[in-house]
């Protein structure tokens, strides 16, 4: 299992937290994920996300149905930075 931190900004965090597309896209891939918003109100989120196999999040982050979940989640996909346990 891999850990990830990921940082991005969002159009409204209200939507991104509410919205059902993480648990649509991850879940049957076995990857949970924990969400997170800066408390001082912008439009910074993240995550920690546990990645049974990398090969496949990866094939899927660069998939057109992860294209259309962060745009309906109002992901700005110029500002997402992602790291890795190390």
């Amino acid at each position: 299992m891999t850990t990830l931190v990921i940082f991005h900004e969002v159009d409204d965090v209200e939507h991104w937290l509410s919205s059902p597309k993480r648990e649509e896209i991850f879940g049957p891939m076995g990857i949970t994920v924990r969400t997170f918003s800066d408390p001082a109100k912008t439009n910074r989120v993240g995550l920690i996300v546990e990645v049974p196999d990398m090969e496949t999040f990866q094939r899927m982050m660069e998939s057109e149905v992860a294209a259309e979940a962060m745009k309906f989640d109002g992901v700005r996909p110029e500002t997402i930075l992602t790291l890795v346990e190390s």
